[in-house]
């Protein structure tokens, strides 16, 4: 064994092996101590060296979990790197569960928070989220399936769905798309996404990632798939509705006319944030006619001293708002706030008395960075970012009716989209369809 690992790794200087020998029996041993922690000591070095008994060390490598055959020479190199010790005992090879663990204790939740709901979020050791999942779905029709991905780097993950809810032509498309996963370094749950996305210039996400245990339990019971992975610390949902996207675990929580009234804000305020710098753009532009006589000529006389069209001065605006966010998410968070906050005030004040734009513009700029944030799902929140810019250059163009025309063709494409086969924009789903197994959501 050891012959055969030294040819495996030739080069690494931080690879012990050795051969011990009590007496009584002989063992080659060979692990990465980096990558193993004190449990080798108590599992293995003192049983070894101190039970005399030959025999009595033979049941124990039988009878306890943590010692498993390993006839395929083959995968010894892949479980030397995931932490195991590889012993040989009277020409039998066996692996010695051993890996290091980084986490201990359950994270609070930094991206989606809650006010009354748990604070606990999910970590980078799989193992500790599985927990954290069934600690909240604790039913034995929850199932747990194990893979492998990545030539590198050999990332577990699991994928978990209740056998009697899921959506068996989801499940089959889903493993079908796992299989065609081909990724050398998988680190985090995005480049997982982009590789189950059927279509990679997709303008909304159609996989929900969250960082909460209780939107996981939540997903599960509705018969949705969860995917978890080794080292992240963000949770892969699918199938997804845009409106599971929208959806925030405190409206769970709060009675009910306080959740639908935050609902509808959320969307109130998407939309604000799609068609307002747009519809501004228009109305100075083109269609003065829809504000009153008053407050066209407010607007006018704000925009007096600006000098350029009214789609540079939304340009202008949009893009110090796209840089002050950019900074603040790359800047150390210590003053990443502060700066940020302190920049959008200077630049709007000295921005609006030096006339490159108007104080119209101001209130429109705050009113669409205020609403963007809104949005409880950050890659969501991203894509309604992105969608107000083809608005600007239609309204630029064609003006208010440009607009109307572009929301009806945004609402087209979101029901053109599918999250494996089920619909984007649906409503809601019949309850007698989500208990037999299809079309859960």
């Amino acid at each position: 064994m050891l012959e055969q690992i030294k040819n495996e790794f030739k080069n690494a200087s931080d690879l012990l092996m050795d051969t011990l020998d009590n007496g009584y029996l002989r063992m080659e041993l060979a692990y990465f101590p980096s990558l193993c922690d004190e449990r080798i000591k108590d599992g293995l070095l003192v049983p070894f060296s101190y039970r005399f008994d030959p025999d009595e060390f033979r049941r124990m490598l039988h009878s306890n979990p943590k010692y498993q055959k390993q006839d395929k020479s083959e995968e010894w190199a892949n479980l030397l790197l995931k932490g195991n010790v590889l012993l040989e005992i009277d020409g039998q090879c066996y692996s010695f569960k051993s890996d290091r663990t980084f986490v201990t204790e359950v994270g609070t939740t930094q991206v989606e928070a809650s006010l009354q709901g748990p604070q606990s979020a999910f970590t980078e050791d799989i193992n500790l989220n599985i927990s954290l999942v069934r600690i909240r779905y604790n039913k034995s029709i929850l199932t747990v399936k194990p893979f492998d991905k990545g030539s590198f780097s050999h990332t577990s993950i699991q994928v978990l769905y209740d056998s009697e809810l899921v959506n068996e032509n989801v499940l089959k498309m889903l493993f079908k798309q796992m299989e065609n996963v081909n990724i050398d370094l998988l680190q985090a749950s995005g480049q997982l996404v982009k590789e189950l996305t059927d279509r990679s210039h997709r303008l909304f996400p159609t996989l929900l990632q969250t960082e909460r245990p209780d939107r996981v339990a939540v997903m599960l019971r509705r018969g949705k798939i969860v995917i978890l992975m080794n080292g992240s610390r963000f949770a892969i949902v699918l199938p997804v509705r845009l409106f599971d996207f929208m959806h925030a675990m405190d409206d769970d929580y709060e009675s009910y006319w306080i959740s639908r009234f935050l609902i509808i804000m959320r969307y109130m305020a998407v939309s604000l944030t799609v068609i307002l710098p747009a519809v501004y753009i228009a109305i100075v532009s083109y269609n003065p006619e829809i504000f009153r006589v008053q407050l066209a000529f407010t607007i006018d006389g704000s925009r007096a001293g600006v000098p350029y069209p009214s789609f540079v001065e939304v340009f202008i605006m949009l893009f110090m708002i796209e840089a002050l966010i950019e900074a603040s998410i790359r800047l150390p968070r210590f003053v990443g706030s502060t700066a940020t906050t302190v920049g959008g005030l200077i630049l709007g004040q000295a921005a609006q008395q030096a006339g490159l734009v108007s104080s119209i513009m101001i209130i429109v700029t705050s009113v669409v960075a205020i609403s963007n944030f809104v949005v409880p799902n950050p890659n969501f929140s991203q894509s309604v970012r992105l969608m107000k810019y083809p608005f600007v250059i239609i309204a630029m163009i064609y003006g208010i009716s440009g607009v109307a025309v572009m929301f009806f063709a945004m609402i087209v494409y979101l029901c053109s989209l599918r999250s494996f086969g089920e619909p984007y924009l649906a409503l809601f789903t019949p309850k007698n369809q989500m208990n037999s197994g299809h079309g859960k959501d």
